[in-house]
């Protein structure tokens, strides 16, 4: 999932009376997750702390970036990709770190009663495939068949995923069977990341993710950043609204990132599992929570719920706020997003 967020130019909160150590530092990187990401740091740390600091964070997220690769294999890594590939084969041996990761999207997948499915690859697949198709030659864009999908969706039961946490093991049963975890994985590595710096003591950074983005403790004056959730009838130039964050994850869903157009209409790539097509109920959903992977997670399943049945699943969890910004450009969000507004 790419997830739509933008910063806003006054992100670093640095007035002319500021002295030079707590201007923010950056890095910028191009080789995770096929999107751009950036570490900040507003601590006025020692430039020596940031390069550590960073070095580490880029660590964390590469590594991941291997596991969670579902196109690639690298040496010496049973990923997700060697898992898709042997499905239907003998359980494969791989890092403890993926089996965490895979205990952790089952758990959510029963949480959001089915709705975050990792499973779901052979329908995202075939999406991913006409979309691919429409960019490289849109005259000839078409749409997946119902009785394609339809047998698709018959190998996404979760249960076509076993787990051996005490061999490290992982067997897809089924040989139709694949794991994408566009929807989870990018918000997960996020938080390992995350939990890095707050081991190092780490505190005033902001990572951005592509788009996901999670901060780490306040500004050394203690307060928050600002950060812009997009319009989505104008992302390019217009935001929806402004909130003032410290310490938690936002993450947002949106209709207008990733798609392809049919005879003038747009299809995104969030998929409905009931439909089997992109979901419609909401132009974007952000979340607004501690955890990147769980904000990741309930971005994209809110997006294909109800606003009556997303609510409920978020009151269940706690912990979370959310914004949800319909067709028509209103918004809906929970009570405790109310003192975050900025405007």
């Amino acid at each position: 999932m790419f997830c739509l967020l933008g910063l806003l130019a006054s992100f670093a909160g640095c007035s002319q009376n500021e002295v030079k150590s707590t201007e923010p530092m950056g890095k910028v990187y191009f080789n995770w997750f096929d999107t751009v990401s950036y570490v900040y740091s507003y601590a006025g740390d020692p430039a020596e702390r940031f390069e550590q600091l960073s070095a580490g964070v880029s660590g964390i997220l590469t590594e991941y970036h291997q596991l969670f690769d579902i196109y690639h294999e690298y040496s010496g890594i049973n990923n997700l990709c060697t898992i898709n590939r042997q499905a239907g084969g003998d359980p494969l041996k791989v890092d403890p770190k993926l089996i965490e990761f895979l205990l952790y999207a089952e758990d959510l997948y029963h949480k959001t009663d089915g709705e975050m499915n990792i499973l779901l690859g052979p329908v995202l697949k075939i999406w991913h495939n006409h979309r691919t198709e429409a960019t490289d030659n849109p005259g000839a864009a078409s749409l997946p068949g119902q009785e394609e999908l339809l047998e698709a969706a018959k190998h996404t039961a979760f249960d076509l995923l076993e787990i051996d946490p005490q061999q490290s093991t992982v067997r897809l049963v089924d040989a139709s069977a694949a794991i994408d975890v566009g929807a989870l994985g990018k918000g997960y590595a996020t938080e390992k990341a995350a939990d890095y710096l707050q081991q190092q003591g780490a505190g005033g950074y902001v990572l951005n993710i592509g788009g996901n983005i999670r901060i780490v403790g306040t500004k050394p004056d203690g307060s928050g950043w600002n950060t812009a959730v997009k319009d989505p009838q104008a992302p390019d130039s217009r935001y929806a609204a402004t909130l003032n964050l410290t310490d938690t994850a936002c993450v947002t869903s949106g209709n207008y990132e990733r798609f392809f157009s049919v005879d003038g209409k747009q299809y995104h790539h969030i998929i409905d599992r009931d439909t089997l097509f992109p979901a419609e109920q909401f132009a974007s959903v952000t979340i607004i929570t501690r955890d990147s992977g769980l904000a990741d997670a309930l971005s994209t399943a809110l997006f294909c719920m109800s606003y009556e049945d997303g609510l409920a699943l978020v009151k269940s969890l706690g912990g979370v706020e959310v914004l949800w910004i319909n067709h028509d450009g209103t918004m809906q969000y929970t009570d405790g997003l109310q003192d975050k507004l900025v405007n």
